[in-house]
């Protein structure tokens, strides 16, 4: 199951892979209704950035298992528990900040939250969220970014 490709470009091991899971021997193996949502995640969002960006797409987060959440000081609702949200490795910051604006621009999303480890921390990553179900916000988090011209 966790071979299993979600689109051309995204598989699920993607998204279950943890090593706070490992190191503390947590199952983080998520229902088939969690896996759908994934794959409308996948579907909607990722695979529109990495068919525009042309280059592979590097999840950091994706599905945490309850005991996982709080494991990682997750919030208690968090989408990442019901695999509608992941989090976005980005390879430098004007590139993150070039994908941010093109989500933004370009895909239905619940939230979007340009993020960081900490104020003084160059750390940044992309959380991206989707409802399968329901309705997609379109809420922006910027944190201070400063948009790079078009």
């Amino acid at each position: 199951m966790k071979d299993q490709q979600l689109t051309p470009h995204f598989k699920l091991s993607e998204f279950v892979k943890s090593s706070t899971a490992n190191a503390r021997h947590i199952d983080n193996t998520p229902t088939e209704a969690i896996v759908a949502n994934l794959k409308a995640l996948c579907e909607e969002v990722l695979e529109p950035l990495r068919q525009w960006y042309g280059k592979p797409i590097i999840i950091g987060s994706g599905y945490r298992s309850p005991a996982l959440n709080k494991a990682v000081g997750g919030v208690k609702n968090s989408q990442h528990m019901t695999g509608e949200a992941c989090d976005i490795h980005i390879p430098d910051e004007a590139t993150g900040k070039r994908w941010f604006v093109w989500l933004m621009d370009n895909v239905p999303f619940h939230q979007l939250i340009w993020e960081k480890s900490t104020p003084s921390s160059n750390h940044h990553w992309i959380h991206v969220a989707f409802k399968r179900t329901g309705i997609n916000k379109q809420q922006v988090i910027q944190n201070l970014i400063k948009y790079p011209s078009k």
